[in-house]
């Protein structure tokens, strides 16, 4: 497929061309210069003897104190160590690390050297990206270095192996050497054998009406005898399958909006190829949701359409609603955004993954293949929490030597997509390293958008414990973008926030006032024990239309069914 014609200001085809020769196995290894960067800091350490020998001191005594309060625990005492294991540490809730003093002492020393290491990165005095990647590094190798991720370090795992036999341990090599061989030595998160696509995941009845060479869109049968006038749009983002908004019965997002009476679409894109490796942001605004828009209201018949949209779906419909606005174009209503980036100045943990030198490292992986390897990505995020995402499994898998768990939302984590090296590219540029779109420097097709024209009303969503969209950051675009919006804060993740069926677990924050501070929302915030989605729910409802017939069959004549959903295109194959 060719790129559309005068595509978004970007970096010209001749600035991804970057020279091979200055690429080194180094560069390879760590294309954002994690390692590196935290060396160099490390050598500014030096630079503060007086402060590194003070570090040192606190070190040796409290070595020393928890030396004591273990030979104090041996005969009986409760002392407490230097340092306090935190209540949410996980690694550490074992009560052999209270209760055995050679257990105690081993938490504590390892405490201690995690104490050391914040405090020589403090000593360095750096800043900015040097001192993200830095910490970043630091902290990731202190996590990998945790006793717990060692067999003679977890007592649980010398337990287990002990009400074994031994087996355990056969077990965890199995696994292990299984990982070496077919996940490049990292642990499996998940045991995806009991689901499957289209069976039990993605399993909301429907069919394909619409397939292009990008998207395919899935038309869900109604569930209620009438339906809203105006028909729900989810749009994804193409980093990941549609089918999060989707993910098993009882958890899924639009079959929750079908039982209540929408007529529902759904984009699903093509996992990229080399073929798509020209492919930019303009193609993916004008033959994602914008096309979508088209060929929803041409078989509903509907002057507008609503829009449900995730993450970087979310920051496409954004630029999309621009696009219309500056063209008068109202085929969008309203607009829900869940979990998303309209204005980058706080991009979270993937700040540290997204400066100059990190982005033209990818760029030269990208024009290998044409295409971001879905595993880079993947374990990129993974990285962001090693503790749970990462070293959670070397315990479960390797060192209890139990399979990985069986969990649907690991399962869709882990079928993940490729992303067109120009549109990375584009994406990464134009949002985390200039901010174009909030600072309304977006241009498409030489028109420059402005966030503010956007006159819709919006249900902006954010989750407290999201680390790839902070919720602070998913706020500004209730200030960013004109129209009325209404902003709720989910508990949970980045994903959690969204699989937010009805349950014990599920809460949200609402305020009805959206001052320019989030921390002022929150602070006046009222709890609501129960999901957004019934917030939701009734906030699409009062933006619905009137109710009408639900339509009988799906799709019309100029687009008929082409197959059951969930499509072909979520299916597709990871392998190039």
């Amino acid at each position: 497929m060719a790129s559309s014609d005068a595509p978004i200001r970007t970096p010209s085809r001749s600035a991804l061309d970057l020279p091979g020769v200055a690429e080194t196995v180094f560069s390879e290894a760590d294309p954002a210069a994690l390692i590196r960067e935290l060396v160099a800091t490390a050598a500014m350490t030096l630079r503060n003897p007086a402060a590194l020998i003070s570090a040192g001191a606190r070190l040796a005594w409290g070595s020393a104190g928890a030396f004591q309060a273990a030979a104090a625990r041996s005969i009986g005492r409760d002392n407490p160590g230097p340092i306090a294991l935190a209540p949410d540490d996980r690694r550490f809730t074992d009560l052999a690390y209270q209760d055995n003093p050679s257990y105690f002492l081993l938490a504590q020393h390892f405490l201690l050297f995690e104490q050391l290491v914040t405090e020589l990165l403090d000593v360095a005095g750096v800043s900015g990206s040097r001192a993200a990647k830095a910490r970043f590094a630091a902290k990731f190798l202190v996590d990998a270095l945790s006793p717990t991720n060692t067999l003679f370090g977890n007592p649980a795992a010398i337990r287990k192996a002990f009400d074994t036999g031994g087996k355990s341990i056969g077990r965890g090599l199995k696994n292990m050497a299984h990982d070496v061989r077919h996940n490049d030595g990292w642990p499996s998160q998940v045991d995806s054998s009991e689901f499957e696509v289209g069976v039990n995941m993605g399993a909301t009845p429907g069919s394909v009406v619409y397939r292009s060479d990008l998207i395919e869109l899935i038309q869900y049968s109604p569930q209620t005898p009438d339906t809203f006038a105006i028909p729900l749009l989810f749009c994804p983002p193409w980093i990941n399958k549609f089918y999060i908004m989707d993910l098993a019965p009882g958890k899924s997002l639009i079959e929750w909006a079908v039982q209540h009476g929408h007529t529902c679409f759904a984009i699903s894109y093509r996992n990229a190829d080399k073929s798509m490796s020209e492919l930019g942001f303009r193609d993916y605004l004008f033959q994602g949701p914008l096309d979508a828009v088209r060929v929803v209201r041409d078989i509903t018949g509907a002057p507008a359409v609503n829009t449900v949209s995730v993450c970087l779906g979310g920051t496409l419909t954004a630029l999309g609603l621009a696009y219309n606005a500056a063209s008068g174009d109202e085929s969008i209503r309203t607009a829900t955004f869940l979990n998303t980036h309209t204005d980058f100045t706080e991009p979270g943990a993937l700040g540290t993954f997204t400066d100059e030198a990190t982005v033209a490292g990818l760029e030269k992986q990208m024009l290998k293949k044409g295409f971001l390897d879905s595993t880079t990505m993947a374990r990129t995020f993974s990285a962001l929490r090693p503790n749970d995402l990462i070293f959670a499994y070397v315990v479960n898998n390797w060192l209890l030597g139990n399979k990985p768990p069986s969990f649907d939302l690991l399962a869709w984590n882990e079928d993940a997509t490729r992303m067109p090296a120009r549109m990375h590219s584009e994406y990464l540029r134009s949002c985390y390293l200039r901010n174009e779109f909030a600072s309304g420097e977006f241009e498409i097709d030489g028109q420059r958008l402005d966030p503010g024209l956007i006159d819709i009303d919006t249900y902006v969503l954010s989750a407290v414990g999201d680390h790839v969209v902070p919720w602070i950051s998913g706020y500004k675009t209730t200030q960013l973008l004109g129209g009325k919006s209404r902003f709720v804060l989910s508990t949970s993740g980045h994903i959690a926030g969204i699989v937010n069926p009805p349950g014990p677990k599920a809460k949200h924050w609402v305020n009805d006032s959206l001052p320019a501070d989030p921390l002022e929302w929150k602070a006046n915030a009222q709890l609501v024990d129960t999901t957004w989605w019934l917030d939701w729910t009734s906030w699409i409802a009062d933006r619905g239309g009137e109710m009408i017939p639900a339509p009988q069959l799906p799709g019309n004549d100029d687009y008929p069914p082409i197959e059951k959903a969930p499509g072909t295109y979520v299916r597709a194959s990871d392998a190039a």
